[in-house]
């Protein structure tokens, strides 16, 4: 086992992390600066990987009933871990979220890390856009890095899965977006811990996914699905929907699959699981 390595949060992202970097993990509650401590003390990493957030049981509009509870997880934590690491000379993975952002399809180019046009409609957004602008300005001098993932798709079953989401809504949106693929994800971690990278880097595939193209995928495979297409606004709900740019982490050395190359492969392997 990697013991340099400590990953904070044992949820859907830390738990899929851990298994790839076979490293040490850990629930424990951080609260406060002497929470961290106590987690640093007792498990010695060179390197923290933070997991740790709320983005609601069902969907984001849950954070709405957790308010303190989502700003401790999503806002406060990254900048008390950000504030032992840098005291104890630990590098910080914060993962983030690239669900913070204005777009507007008709004129906005995909969107690179140093944007600052926030999203600020969705409180889930704010509160991921709270410690992004504190830590972000540390990470230009500390080792800090920031990656920001966006409406994660994994090739297995889970509730935080696009794919399972889809399933279970039976009706979908026709606006290509930013996607997540988790295994994609993981080797790009894997990539940047390497590189000892720092600073922010948007972890996503690339090209935008239109999830119509992803149910005909599903479809091909199991015939008896059926979907409906529907409008945004139809669903009634506030949320970000964006094409976030790769090109940093391509000029890193990563090579970054577009979304829509790797939608056989999900579905074949996910309905195998």
């Amino acid at each position: 086992m990697n013991k340099k390595i400590l990953i904070l949060g044992k949820g859907f992202i830390g738990e899929r992390l851990q298994r790839s970097l076979n490293c040490q993990i850990t629930s424990c509650l951080v609260k406060s600066y002497k929470d961290a401590e106590k987690v640093v003390k007792k498990y010695k990493p060179q390197i923290i990987i933070n997991c740790i957030g709320i983005t609601g049981r069902r969907n984001v509009d849950d954070c709405e009933q957790d308010i303190d509870g989502t700003l401790l997880a999503n806002s406060f934590v990254p900048i008390i871990l950000a504030e032992v690491a840098l005291r104890r000379n630990i590098k910080l993975v914060h993962i983030s979220s690239g669900c913070i952002f204005n777009f507007d399809y008709k004129k906005s180019q995909a969107i690179k890390e140093e944007s600052e046009d926030y999203f600020f409609r969705l409180f889930y957004s704010r509160s991921k856009i709270y410690a992004d602008r504190a830590i972000e300005k540390l990470s230009r001098d500390h080792n800090i890095l920031i990656v920001r993932i966006r409406i994660p798709l994994i090739n297995e079953k889970h509730p935080k899965n696009l794919l399972d989401k889809l399933l279970k809504y039976n009706k979908v949106i026709n606006i290509p977006n930013s996607i997540t693929y988790i295994p994609d994800f993981v080797r790009a971690i894997e990539h940047l811990l390497r590189i000892d990278a720092k600073g922010i880097y948007n972890l996503v595939n690339k090209g935008g996914l239109r999830y119509p193209k992803l149910m005909q995928v599903y479809q091909k495979y199991v015939s008896k699905y059926k979907f409906r297409v529907v409008s945004v606004k139809s669903l009634g709900l506030i949320r970000t929907e964006l094409i976030l740019s790769t090109a940093k982490l391509e000029k890193s050395g990563f090579k970054v699959r577009n979304i829509n190359s790797i939608l056989d492969e999900c579905v074949k392997e996910y309905l195998k699981s």
